[in-house]
């Protein structure tokens, strides 16, 4: 709707988890590192936290992108509220049967032939959970900490990746057995004010505008920062309804005042 009006060839803020728009701060990168050492170095488990809208989901897509499909088999599940058996079965269609059985027992014998067949034809099988601090059943997390049992002498047949809010720490940590198969953690914590001022340059960047910085003044990214935090999906709301209100007003920036008025209307 205001593209035109910005010189933009799309919209730069939408709150998708579009890996074209990924922000790589120097946070952001470690996390994606961490997470592809766990996967290629076998480590079993690996932890990304960190507070709502930060750019966890973003890291776990970079990261699915990364793992070639012919080394690797992936189950990416986005909506763990599922019972222990229903989560089995949703992870054994991913991984690659295409109608798992009802039966817990018969599920987990399917899961770990297909978890052994994966490993005999030079295949890693991957896990990733999104969202795993809404698993709210104990017996979840005991069944995804068993799946860690598929392991051979030298090395685990399966890596289990969780991606969740910072509640996610302590659900794991209640269950000790499982927290000591987490080879490794990482946590995203909200940009800087200068990594805020370079988010929003660089989302304008992409979205095609051919110089970025003249879009947002010094002032309107500090009101920018100070209102939202330094965290992404709010800084996204932020700028693209002060987009949507600059061209309404007819204006050749978004300024301190322009900012203002939205965050007072969005109540951020």
């Amino acid at each position: 709707m205001y593209e035109a009006f910005w010189g933009l060839q799309e919209k730069p803020f939408e709150n998708t988890p579009d890996p074209r728009f990924y922000f790589a701060s120097s946070q952001h990168q470690e996390a994606c590192a961490r997470m592809l050492y766990c996967v290629r170095e076998r480590k079993g488990g690996g932890v990304l936290s960190g507070v709502f809208g930060c750019g966890k989901t973003v890291v776990c897509q970079m990261l699915l992108q990364e793992l070639n499909q012919e080394r690797y088999r992936r189950a990416y599940v986005a909506n763990p509220r599922l019972n222990d058996v229903d989560l089995l079965r949703m992870i054994a269609h991913h991984l690659g049967l295409p109608n798992p059985p009802s039966n817990k027992a018969d599920v987990l014998m399917a899961l770990e032939s297909l978890i052994n067949d994966n490993s005999r034809e030079g295949r890693d099988s991957v896990i990733v959970i999104d969202e795993a601090h809404a698993i709210d059943d104990p017996s979840v997390f005991e069944e995804l900490r068993l799946l860690l049992n598929f392991q051979w002498n030298d090395r685990f047949l399966v890596t289990l990746l969780l991606f969740g809010q910072p509640e996610l720490s302590g659900l794991i940590n209640r269950n000790k057995p499982f927290e000591q198969r987490i080879g490794i953690k990482s946590r995203l914590e909200p940009l800087s004010e200068e990594e805020t001022r370079a988010y929003i340059r660089h989302r304008l960047q992409v979205a095609g505008h051919a110089h970025p910085e003249s879009i947002f003044t010094p002032d309107a990214i500090a009101a920018v920062f100070e209102a939202t935090g330094g965290i992404p999906r709010r800084i996204n709301r932020l700028c693209d309804i002060s987009l949507l209100a600059g061209m309404g007003r007819r204006e050749k920036n978004v300024d301190l005042s322009l900012v203002n008025d939205e965050v007072k209307g969005l109540n951020v």
